[in-house]
């Protein structure tokens, strides 16, 4: 952390944030045309649309503040793997609706905690994508409630499969709340989140909705753990990239 200016901080913040919505979108937009009904499908792409949007943002702003002349597609098409420092949590694959369902649900929890703290940012762009970030991710986690009781006090199937998404994901939900050596840095000038002070908050909501769907909160273990803070993927991550960034790495520079 000695060697990190708080400029390089700020960039890579900006980014880091920006990932987890550029990726978690990119893989609910995978349901467009796979969704059990139209309804849901709109419901998972106006989620993405929004996700999407807060990454363009974000990557928008930590172009800028590198300067060095580079747009928010530099950050999303023209890095590798190991640049990218979203949760793991983002990028496991979809599965079945109550695999894509809790991933929402434990991401939505998260990011509006998250929101609602990087809107008292002392970095006044930050505060402004925070405070706007809130409204969207505010309605992620309402619907992804929904669909987490009408699983898990469902059916006996239901009940079991989405328990079942429950216990692999939850493996993942630590990451979330480590801290990097870029927020550590920003923390002290009142910019950067104190992710590891939400836990308590995260935990208190998903308990409330999981006693509601009749589900069981996982015992906290062992956190899988590199994506955020060393860009360090799962097998999964490079046919997201590899997807994702066909365009552009196949036609440089091309535009619409």
């Amino acid at each position: 952390m000695a060697d990190l200016s708080k400029k390089d901080a700020l960039v890579q913040y900006a980014a880091q944030i920006g990932d987890n919505g550029l990726i978690i979108g990119h893989r609910m937009s995978e349901w467009c045309f796979r969704a059990p009904t139209i309804e849901m499908e709109m419901a998972l792409m106006n989620s993405a649309l929004d996700l999407i949007g807060q990454a363009r943002e974000l990557y928008s702003y930590a172009a800028t503040a590198q300067g060095e002349g580079k747009t928010e597609d530099d950050f999303a098409y023209l890095r590798d793997e190991q640049d990218f420092r979203n949760a793991l949590l983002t990028e496991v694959p979809n599965g079945d609706w109550g695999d894509t369902i809790v991933r929402l649900f434990l991401m939505s929890v998260y990011n509006k905690l998250f929101f609602s703290a990087l809107a008292d940012s002392k970095d006044a762009e930050l505060a402004a994508i925070g405070a706007k970030s809130l409204k969207e991710v505010t309605y992620h986690l309402r619907f992804s409630s929904e669909w987490m009781i009408r699983l898990g006090d469902g059916t006996s199937e239901s009940h079991n499969r989405v328990q079942k998404s429950v216990d692999n994901l939850w493996v993942y939900t630590g990451e979330l709340f480590t801290m990097t050596d870029a927020e550590n840095l920003l923390l002290k000038d009142g910019i950067s989140v104190d992710v590891a002070a939400l836990k308590a908050d995260w935990n208190q909501n998903i308990a409330q909705v999981f006693e509601q769907a009749t589900l069981t909160v996982p015992a906290d273990g062992w956190a899988q753990l590199g994506g955020k803070a060393d860009g360090v993927h799962t097998e999964h991550f490079g046919y997201i990239i590899a997807d994702m960034q066909y365009m552009q790495r196949r036609y440089p520079g091309c535009e619409w």
